[in-house]
């Protein structure tokens, strides 16, 4: 069992920044591909950005491309989501995910494990 612990949210102003966190503790799995999902109460949970085990692939969804980034630290076993010029759109609960076979996925399908989520709320 990999465990995927979110941290970094927060609440802040529109244009602000964000750096959340997305940890496995112990070596478990430092290979596989991660992703950032988010939702929203009353939607669909939504694809932001993923990131392949071995850092060379990443994918982001259209509404945060060139604002949100998305990279590793391998040797924290920590995958980030850099936020930048947060939008009030952006307000939601973001999730981080885990996919075994180490690929950069856009789906939900794929990915075998999920966090918790941590709280994001950009204010206007």
């Amino acid at each position: 069992q990999v465990q995927l612990v979110e941290s970094g949210g927060g609440t802040v102003q529109a244009g602000e920044s964000l750096r959340l966190s997305c940890a496995t503790p112990g070596r478990s799995g430092s290979m596989y591909g991660k992703a950032w999902f988010r939702r929203v109460p009353g939607k669909e949970r939504e694809f932001v950005a993923s990131i392949s085990g071995t850092g060379g692939t990443t994918i982001y969804a259209d509404s945060v491309k060139g604002r949100f980034t998305i990279f590793a630290d391998k040797s924290k076993n920590t995958v980030y989501l850099q936020m930048n010029n947060l939008k009030p759109e952006d307000t939601a609960v973001y999730i981080c995910a885990a996919d075994r076979q180490g690929s950069a996925l856009r789906t939900q399908t794929g990915h075998e494990y999920w966090g918790r989520g941590t709280q994001v709320t950009v204010s206007s």
